[in-house]
């Protein structure tokens, strides 16, 4: 089984910065892609981010909303992914969940609260 556990949430100033950091555990084999998705209260699941390993480089993809101020990234030796963000907004305050596609398979995390105050 694999399982995800986000953390690095937390409440911030508006122009402030936070890194969040999704840690892998279970058996995980051939392609990886991870994604950051966010919620907030009364609206959609939206997209955040991706990222998928390539023979010789990383494919990403970022929302228009947080282009230019969010980077996606992981390291594979310790079996984790991560999100930094940069210059928030309180338009970011949402919980934030990841998700791994591996081995045919769907996997979400529980989800970590980001508050960002104006």
């Amino acid at each position: 089984q694999v399982q995800l556990v986000e953390s690095g949430g937390g409440l911030v100033q508006a122009g402030g910065s936070l890194r969040l950091s999704c840690a892998v555990s279970g058996r995980i084999s051939g392609a990886v892609s991870m994604a950051w998705f966010r919620q907030s209260p009364g609206k959609e699941r939206e997209f955040v981010a991706s990222i998928r390993g390539g023979k010789w480089t990383d494919s990403i993809v970022y929302a228009d909303s947080v282009k230019g101020r969010f980077t996606i990234s992981r390291d594979n030796a310790k079996n984790t992914g991560y999100l930094q963000m940069n210059s928030l907004k309180s338009e970011d305050t949402a919980v934030y969940y990841c998700q791994l596609d591996s081995d045919g398979r769907r996997t979400w995390g529980q989800g970590t609260q980001v508050t960002v105050s104006s």
